[in-house]
């Protein structure tokens, strides 16, 4: 399970350094594979192969004559990008996720369970603070919830 926040730097190259602590983690689950693609949260995603493909095939089950449908179906399958790990532990991030997702140089790499976020910094702190601010709510059904 990947929890945690981390920043980073992009290096000139516009690869992502994934911290020591998550590398085995990320790869081991497919033999070292992994899955970068876009969100409609205008971050990006990062999962094992492995935790990808169950989502990769009911997406590919999406009608394709139908207009919302082919619209995700070009989001998430439409900028999958397949990846390794290379022997420092960095991916590349590729312009078109990097513009898709306002990234620049200085990112924040969260944990979500099964998969990583990985945002701009910029749209991370709107994120946070939006929540913080208290105007986003708990989602339906967990009204209950308390820390």
């Amino acid at each position: 399970m990947f929890h945690g926040v981390s920043k980073i730097n992009l290096d000139v190259k516009n690869r992502l350094a994934v911290p020591v602590k998550h590398r085995e983690p990320l790869t081991v689950p497919s033999s070292g594979r992994l899955v970068l693609t876009a969100s409609p949260a205008k971050c990006l995603l990062l999962y094992p192969e492995a935790a990808w493909e169950p989502i990769r095939d009911k997406v590919m089950k999406f009608p394709s004559m139908d207009k919302t449908a082919s619209m995700w179906k070009r989001l998430l399958i439409g900028f999958t990008e397949e990846l390794l790990l290379d022997n420092a532990g960095r991916i590349l991030v590729s312009p078109e996720l990097r513009d898709f997702a306002a990234i620049d140089r200085e990112i924040m790499f969260v944990g979500q369970g099964s998969h990583f976020e990985i945002w701009s910094t910029s749209a991370w702190n709107a994120e946070i603070s939006a929540l913080t601010s208290g105007a986003i709510g708990l989602p339906p059904g967990t009204e209950d919830f308390s820390l």
